[in-house]
């Protein structure tokens, strides 16, 4: 009966209370307000993948890209 109330309490927890905020998005009317969130993950994204491929250039140009060999 424990593990059950465990399993009971997570899902009221993602349920009811971290999921909350996008269930108020998703009824807003708003293409824009409803994407906003979509749209800061796709920024984070680009910008640590533009930094990656950054990195990336630095190493194979001072030719430390694998130094295993």
């Amino acid at each position: 009966m424990t593990a059950l109330n465990i399993f009971n309490t997570i899902d009221d927890l993602f349920t009811n209370g971290l999921f909350a905020p996008f269930k108020a998005l998703r009824f807003s009317g708003s293409w824009w307000g409803s994407n906003a969130l979509n749209f800061v993950f796709i920024i984070i994204g680009l910008v640590y993948f533009a930094y990656w491929m950054k990195e990336s250039k630095r190493f194979k140009d001072t030719n430390t890209e694998d130094s295993s060999k």
